[in-house]
């Protein structure tokens, strides 16, 4: 069985690509759609990871 990529994207990332890859059919979050702006980088990590996302940022990653 073969499982797709799921991303996350953190609040650096433009809404454009979140819609662009939806449209596509690839499942996306964002931190603004689950009210995570503001929050560390390590709890954007954790997010992701709980739900067995790859992160995706346009900044700087501490």
């Amino acid at each position: 069985m073969t499982q797709k990529i799921r991303f996350h994207l953190d609040e650096n990332v433009s809404n454009a690509i979140a819609e662009g890859l939806r449209r596509r059919g690839i499942d996306v979050t964002t931190t603004p759609e689950k009210r995570l702006i503001g929050i560390s980088d390590g709890e954007q990590l954790y997010f992701a990871m709980s739900e067995s996302r790859v992160i995706f940022t346009h900044d700087d990653f501490l």
